[in-house]
């Protein structure tokens, strides 16, 4: 044994709190640490980093300070980093494990659902557009196999090759240093494989981690199980509070072979003898395992989570067990394993308290907060706490309109400056029901990426933003290409708004003056878009007219990429037959964007393959009559279709 380790040997955790004075007490660093939202001051934080960083003489010390700190990199985390980098802030996203996606990467394999049920809400344009948007449609393209690793390598690329984009994988939020009490200067984070500890100081904070473990950390009020039915007048709580919870799952998949192959389960499977023990459990086809294999939501999905793993990963080979040896899905022969999850699909923890908490009505009536800012429409979807234990049918859905959820549901009401997202954010048990999908936290992740940074420039809090500029977010974010239900674009700086609009073609249902009537999606009977006439062969044009000459450097264009149809990634073949894992035929693909003025058309872009919804453009100034967009080709529809044009100076 070495000098170095027989002295941290005898270094006890006594000695690091006799050595933390009046700063936060933290534990060693292998053995988790927690910050005391104490008041600390500068010479706080510095005693506060010194104990942490003394927890082995082995540890490097890192300290890294940005703009925007954001613990989690779930799907929320990953939209919520890159809303903030694109409006120019430094950013560092922490990540407990080696791929971004939480959920959605290859280590757990759940679908990303959102507003659209799976494709099967008709009524309007419900899928997610901005940011997840880009996301899923870089994926039907790059990965038509549907390869959850290709997925990991897309997001690594999207979010850990960006510049001003800090990425800590492997990194845990273990601790939080307060500036004061209601204000949190550092997020502590330790990453154990390369024997680092970081001090990551900033301006806003944003916990999209699911379990709120920085929010928590920093003191921040938040809920675990569920309310009682008079609390908030919701007929789906349960009569008396509790701490019941959804539970976590454990999927696998499967690959059929050209000759048998028998499964042998071990002694400590569970055991499924007939289709009777699992009620209300369909399981007719196995390549993509079963979301209901369920359990631990009567328990702590935090401390428990160790336990949770073990029984889901016995229920699911004994789920297999019984499609394979039970005799009753002889069709299972030639199936065997291919992939077996081991980490806890996790669907809820804490959920942190905001200046308002959702609730069940709010989302059965699509209430539309005059303070929106991102919104949901997966149904109320509730799961029995122990899951496949219980004879009860595995979920209640119950199906509700599109609703907005407001900006004072993404911030803590006792921590200045801290946002969230995802499954931590501010809401009923009930109504998170429906909010916990993962389309949906992308959603509030980009609205809060960007409010982070609206925060800092407006040197305001999130509350103060929401009171005296949640107009100017909300028009960002319609910029961004989210969607607010209610909000159209009213953004004065925009020269089309006011444009003279004409086309080579149009359509009944989709004029051309729709690319500026401020809607970038079908809502009912509406298509908000120009549709030109299918009878008409490329190319076709639209064209804007301004009322006077005028500068312009940028345009943006958002077209059509069908978010009436289902997109996600999944193993499931059901699912999968729904849609379509190339560019989305009603795409524009090839086009060509020019500026008007006296002297004829000047072309500033020219673009072939895009498969894109939102396309920017960015040139040195010029002055303009007008401009035209030139569609020389879509991806298969017969229509160019365009939902709206902007052009900025």
């Amino acid at each position: 044994m070495t000098q170095d380790q027989q002295d941290y040997r005898h270094l006890t955790r006594r000695d690091l709190f006799l050595a933390a004075g009046s700063g936060a007490a933290l534990t060693p660093l292998l053995g988790g640490c927690r910050a005391e939202s104490s008041g600390l001051g500068q010479a706080g934080q510095a005693d506060a980093a010194a104990v942490f960083e003394s927890g082995s003489r082995l540890t490097r010390s890192n300290k890294i300070e940005a703009d925007v700190v954001i613990v989690g990199g779930g799907m929320a985390g990953v939209s919520a980093a890159l809303a903030a980098l694109n409006h120019g802030a430094s950013v560092v996203l922490v990540h407990d494990r080696p791929v971004l996606g939480g959920n959605a990467s290859s280590e757990i394999r759940l679908h990303i659902l959102g507003a659209d049920e799976h494709g099967a809400r008709s009524d309007t344009d419900s899928r997610e557009s901005g940011i997840i948007e880009e996301i899923r449609l870089h994926e039907v393209v790059r990965n038509p196999h549907r390869s959850y690793g290709v997925f990991d390598l897309l997001l690594y690329e999207m979010v850990c090759r960006r510049q001003g984009l800090t990425v800590l994988l492997n990194t845990s939020c273990c601790g939080a240093v307060m500036a004061s009490k209601s204000r949190i200067a550092a997020v502590l984070a330790a990453r154990p494989g390369t024997q680092d500890v970081f001090t990551i100081s900033g301006k806003m904070f944003i916990d999209t981690s699911g379990d709120g473990r920085l929010g928590a950390e920093a003191g921040a009020e938040f809920r675990t199980g569920r309310e009682g039915r008079t609390e908030f007048g919701e007929d789906l709580a349960p009569p008396q509070p509790d701490n019941q919870m959804l539970g976590s799952s454990i999927l696998f998949t499967t690959r059929r072979y050209d000759q048998p192959i028998p499964f042998t389960p071990p002694d400590w499977a569970l055991r499924f003898p007939t289709c009777e023990d699992l009620p209300y459990r369909s399981h007719g086809s196995w390549e993509w395992g079963f979301w209901w294999v369920e359990w631990g939501g009567h328990i702590d999905t935090i401390r428990d989570n160790e336990r949770i793993r073990d029984e889901l990963i016995a229920a699911a080979l004994g789920v297999w067990d019984h499609i394979k040896n039970s005799g009753k899905h002889p069709e299972s022969a030639n199936w065997a394993l291919d992939w077996f999850g081991f980490i806890p699909g996790k669907r809820e923890s804490r959920r942190f308290v905001g200046d308002h908490v959702l609730i069940q009505q709010e989302v059965q009536r699509g209430e539309q907060f005059e303070d929106g800012a991102a919104y949901g429409g997966w149904p109320i979807d509730l799961h029995p706490s122990i899951g496949i234990h219980s004879k009860e049918k595995p979920c209640l859905q119950i199906r509700v309109p599109m609703y907005n959820i407001p900006l004072r549901c993404l911030y803590s009401r006792n921590i200045e400056n801290l946002f969230f997202a995802g499954r931590d954010a501010s809401m009923s048990h009930v109504a998170f029901g429906s909010t916990r999908v993962m389309a949906t936290g992308s959603v509030m992740g980009q609205a809060v990426g960007t409010a982070a940074v609206m925060c800092i420039r407006n040197k305001c809090t999130p509350r103060e933003l929401g009171r005296q500029a949640i107009h100017d977010l909300q028009q960002q974010l319609l910029k961004d290409d989210a969607y607010i239900i209610g909000a159209t674009n009213s953004d004065s700086l925009d020269l089309a708004r006011t444009a003279e609009i004409r086309a080579s073609s149009e359509t009944v249902q989709g004029r051309a003056a729709n690319v500026i009537d401020g809607v970038t999606r079908g809502v009912g009977p509406a298509t908000h878009r120009w549709i030109s006439d299918p009878q008409q062969k490329m190319p076709q044009w639209i064209e804007l007219r301004f009322r006077k000459p005028a500068r312009i450097r940028e345009v943006h264009l958002t077209f059509d990429t069908a978010l009436n149809r289902s997109m996600t990634l999944t193993l499931s073949d059901h699912q999968n037959a729904k849609m379509i894992r190339h560019a989305q035929p009603e795409t524009v693909r090839d086009y060509e964007l020019q500026i008007l003025d006296k002297g004829g058309a000047k072309t500033v872009a020219q673009v072939t393959g895009n498969y894109l919804r939102k396309k920017l453009h960015r040139f040195d100034p010029v002055t303009a009559s007008g401009l035209r967009l030139n569609i020389n080709a879509t991806n298969g529809d017969a229509s160019a279709r365009v939902f709206e044009i902007r052009a900025y100076e």
